[in-house]
């Protein structure tokens, strides 16, 4: 079986829980997936961190060789323009840590208020209460038969009887009785509005004292 790319697995799985990881890929990948995980969290930050910090951080809490730091740094550098965009895959992941951190620690301390509280908003969160929504496969779609038609009883009305010949009797007895009709053509009115609508002696418009 060929051994997966790195970078890929970084890809697709960065944000991929530890026990998921374990059950998909062998134990190297995931130590490396889990280094470019962390160090993607100090990178975050120490926006301004250099390279040679970088590389001696991760060299101190994983005890890897300078080589094996070098390139989780390129592994993280190639994985920036996705994670910036994919901030929020990030966000919900580092939410999920969180709470469970605090139920740990509240486990520890047999604070049983707190423990429930962030059960509580894990289940939230991730929804545990609802059901999975599944798609319905491709193959079970059944195709709706629909079939044009000018009869009206699949409607539920019944059709009128000769329909047609009546419908042609009526366009023949209007074309008829407009057969004088001529179509001509428009013309602008010319209307010259001093002549029809004249001042009045004491200097008061026509038309003004026609609408008073």
């Amino acid at each position: 079986m060929p051994t997966p790319n790195t970078i890929e697995v970084c890809r697709t799985d960065l944000f991929t829980k530890e026990s998921e990881l374990l059950e998909r890929y062998s134990q190297p990948i995931v130590d490396k997936v889990l280094r470019v995980r962390e160090m993607y969290q100090w990178y975050i930050a120490n926006p301004d961190g250099t390279d040679r910090e970088f590389v001696a951080e991760v060299c101190q809490r994983h005890d890897i060789s300078r080589v094996t730091a070098y390139s989780d740094l390129a592994i993280l550098k190639s994985l920036l323009p996705m994670l910036a965009t994919a901030s929020r895959d990030f966000h919900r992941w580092r939410y999920n840590e969180m709470i469970l951190a605090t139920y740990k620690m509240a486990e520890k301390r047999k604070d049983t208020k707190t423990m429930e509280r962030a059960a509580s908003s894990y289940a939230k969160y991730n929804r545990v209460d609802l059901e999975d929504e599944q798609a319905v496969p491709y193959e079970l779609i059944v195709v709706q038969p629909f079939t044009a038609t000018e009869d009206p009883r699949v409607l539920g009305i019944e059709p009128i009887p000769n329909i047609t010949q009546k419908i042609s009797a009526m366009i023949d007895k209007y074309r008829r009785e407009t057969i004088d009709i001529e179509d001509v053509t428009f013309e602008e009115a010319d209307l010259e509005f001093d002549q029809l609508f004249p001042l009045q002696e004491d200097g008061t418009d026509t038309e003004a004292s026609l609408l008073q």
